[in-house]
């Protein structure tokens, strides 16, 4: 049998209990095996400053990461993708086995369509966006939501994503974790400097096991 497997991106600046909170009630919603958090070199929509090293972002990932289905990897910093859609497009190929689904929050699907080759991302795979308090409304009259509107999917057949076909969204809502990265920034403006270690390539994922 294929692996499920979602798709987390972000800037993880650092990773905090909110990722890994949406993290698990995405994990059970669509019935993943694991949950990859693609650890960005560099979001080119997010300002340079105030970004901590990619190093400490990984490490800060990997330690939210522990003792749950949740792999944290900076795949793409060694694939040099920039963007989302080259990464996608690149997984896809290098794990032809596995099936993935591009998981994001409604704060991105209200600037998704600034995002390089958006449509290519929706027709790459299908995309389950959790709800943030604060952004729901916009998210839902963004530009990108004019065109997904016709592909969404209800959220009771959140399970059957695998049978979809592209392009295919649904919307999904849990009881929100209110941490904020800004804020543990505010209170901990140092924090990256302890986790500042040599990133490791141990965490490359493993080729999938061949579909039954």
């Amino acid at each position: 049998m294929s692996r499920r497997i979602g798709l987390l991106g972000g800037s993880f600046n650092p990773a905090h209990r909110g990722h890994r909170h949406l993290t698990m009630e995405a994990i059970r919603a669509l019935e993943l095996d694991e949950m990859w958090w693609l650890v960005s070199p560099g979001n080119p929509l997010k300002p340079r400053r105030g970004m901590a090293p990619l190093a400490a972002r990984l490490a800060s990932a990997r330690a939210m990461a522990r003792r749950a289905p949740i792999r944290a990897t900076d795949i793409e910093a060694r694939m040099r993708t920039r963007y989302t859609a080259d990464t996608l497009s690149k997984l896809v190929h290098r794990y032809p086995r596995t099936r993935f689904v591009w998981v994001m929050g409604s704060d991105n699907l209200a600037q998704f369509h600034e995002w390089q080759r958006w449509r290519a991302i929706a027709r790459t795979m299908p995309i389950a966006v959790v709800a943030r308090p604060g952004y729901d409304a916009r998210a839902l009259a963004a530009p990108a939501m004019g065109w997904l509107r016709r592909f969404r999917r209800p959220a009771r057949q959140a399970r059957k994503w695998t049978e979809w076909s592209v392009p295919a969204l649904v919307l999904l809502r849990f009881r929100p974790d209110p941490t904020s990265a800004t804020q543990l920034r505010a209170a901990d403006p140092a924090w990256h400097v302890r986790l500042a270690d040599p990133i490791s390539t141990a965490d490359t994922p493993a080729a999938a096991p061949a579909a039954s």
